[in-house]
């Protein structure tokens, strides 16, 4: 799978960064790319090959996230969400389905829904709500069961993709005990409408609108067909919650270095030390980070849900996140005030970068998890807020 799929990625990238600087002006999707992506059938990056996919592993993902946002962060940040839902419905085995009690119809819908996205459909998240973020325990999207299946109703907010996407994962509380929260993929169409409230400092081509629901849907769009497993999934696969990504801001950190050093030879700065320092630090700070986003990636696929995986991913979110926004903003001050004006592509990275630090876990909650585990706490109950 490796050399087609990262060789599809880098073979795109340079598409999507040529069309980046119109998308981020006029905070449009990039439709095309998306074309492209599902004509590379990159939907079914993470589907197992037995259901018509690309079979691939979290690091095989972690690399070809990485490549794509080297040509444009917004279309590898949304790709994200696709992966990290398909990620997580084929990451199911028989083991854990039996482990959590889901049922043979249950599994027999998931697989459905994964042999679409082979076939070209994509999956946005619908998780994030105003005033809660995405901590799953605060929601107040909310569902009840109907004699064909259940009906949610609510708001979601950072709703990348939102109107384009063929559906969503929604997490939302049960109506009937509150303390019940479950994820349902909601197919696009009827009974959703999307308010437009994107208008952000970067990342402005991810299309991120409130979603509003009061919809109705089938039994089997319950995943896993058992309510009350989307706080499980999370302590169970927090790489796709966290770590998935970091894989996008080093390929941002990595876009920014290499838009700089185009900048800096054609005007002829190349000779002066201290830029050149800077961009030796970006370009070591970079790999070491994209070090450990492999790591992290590596221990996933070997003991997902280990304590010492967990750490890793912590780490790789953190990493990531802090990293770009460094090296986004010292290239940019070595290339200088002509790379601050707008459509300059240093310019559109260094928002873009800004963003790596607040998407959930922020990097202010991934440090405080950590330094509660090397103080020998348990960073999922000792936090002063919960994580999800």
């Amino acid at each position: 799978m490796t050399v087609h799929a990262l060789e599809a990625a880098r073979r795109l990238a340079p598409r999507f960064a040529a069309r980046a600087a119109e998308h981020d002006r006029d905070g449009s999707f990039p439709v095309d790319d998306f074309a492209d992506l599902r004509e590379a059938g990159l939907f079914g990056l993470m589907v197992p090959r037995a259901l018509g996919g690309l079979g691939a592993t979290f690091a095989e993902y972690a690399a070809v996230a990485t490549e794509l946002a080297r040509g444009n962060g917004a279309t590898a940040l949304v790709f994200n969400m696709h992966a990290s839902v398909t990620g997580a419905l084929g990451a199911v085995t028989e083991e854990l389905a039996e482990a959590l009690g889901i049922p043979a119809e249950a599994l027999a819908a998931r697989d459905r829904l994964l042999r679409a996205a082979a076939q070209g459909s994509w999956y946005a998240v619908a998780m994030s709500e105003r005033g809660a973020g995405a901590r799953l325990s605060q929601l107040t999207t909310a569902y009840e069961a109907t004699d064909e299946g259940w009906h949610l109703k609510g708001s979601k907010t950072f709703c990348s993709g939102a109107g384009h996407a063929d559906g969503y994962l929604v997490a939302a509380r049960s109506a009937a005990d509150q303390s019940v929260v479950s994820q349902f993929l909601v197919p696009a169409g009827d009974g959703l409408t999307v308010e437009p409230t994107w208008d952000s400092l970067g990342m402005r081509a991810t299309s991120s609108h409130d979603l509003h629901l009061d919809v109705s849907v089938p039994a089997d769009r319950l995943l896993g067909g058992v309510e009350g497993l989307a706080l499980v999934v999370a302590q169970l696969m927090p790489h796709w919650l966290v770590a998935s990504y970091a894989a996008v801001y080093v390929g941002v950190a990595r876009a920014a270095i290499d838009a700089a050093a185009e900048h800096l030879n054609a005007r002829n700065l190349a000779g002066l030390p201290a830029v050149r320092a800077r961009l030796g630090r970006a370009d070591a700070a970079t790999a070491a980070a994209q070090l450990v986003v492999a790591e992290a990636a590596r221990r996933v696929d070997e003991a997902p849900g280990d304590e010492e995986t967990n750490r890793w991913v912590w780490r790789a979110k953190l990493l990531a996140g802090t990293t770009a926004a460094e090296v986004a903003a010292s290239v940019l001050e070595a290339a200088g005030t002509s790379a601050t004006r707008r459509g300059h592509p240093l310019e559109r990275l260094y928002r873009d970068a800004r963003c790596g630090s607040l998407h959930p876990a922020t990097s202010d909650v991934c440090a405080d998890w950590l330094g509660i585990a090397a103080l020998g706490g348990d960073p999922d109950r000792d936090g002063s807020a919960p994580r999800w």
